[in-house]
């Protein structure tokens, strides 16, 4: 009953990845764009004290500049939004085809292999370069060090 039951969770786990529901409120989850795309008004357009246009044109650029970029986004979304999606989805689904059937094995691979080299220069290393180096250094442990000031 228990395994049942855990067979179905696990179906309708697999099912959710790829009919989950979209937020329309909260487009951003993740906040990928939280700085990059956040430009108000006030970001790009300011006067500084001392050279204020009139009141009116300000007012009328704010709504311009405002309403011009939340239609154009939504114009240029409509035309372009459903073709970008099929290319940046064929382009992630070709990075990720690329990397689970060619990077993840060549690396595999390259690890099983380097290890059977490993050995044989560690082999080598403790052969021929342990007994010098040992060697060397009861060489010089008698060497000592000794500071003097002259006046």
């Amino acid at each position: 009953m228990a395994e049942e039951r855990g067979e179905l969770e696990e179906r309708i786990i697999i099912k959710d990845q790829h009919t989950k529901e979209i937020d329309l409120v909260n487009r951003d989850p993740k906040h990928i764009n939280e700085d990059v795309v956040k430009v108000d008004f006030e970001d790009v357009i300011a006067e500084p004290v001392g050279t204020y246009s009139f009141d009116g044109i300000w007012k009328t650029s704010y709504t311009t500049f405002t309403v011009s970029k939340y239609w154009c986004y939504r114009l240029l979304s409509a035309i372009l939004g459903i073709p970008l999606a099929v290319v940046w989805g064929f382009l992630f689904a070709l990075i990720s085809f690329c990397h689970i059937w060619a990077v993840v094995p060549c690396i595999k691979s390259y690890l099983i292999e380097i290890q059977c080299v490993s050995r044989i220069y560690s082999l080598c290393i403790h052969t021929f370069c342990d007994p010098l180096f040992e060697a060397l250094s009861k060489i010089c442990s008698n060497v000592r060090v000794a500071l003097r000031k002259e006046s």
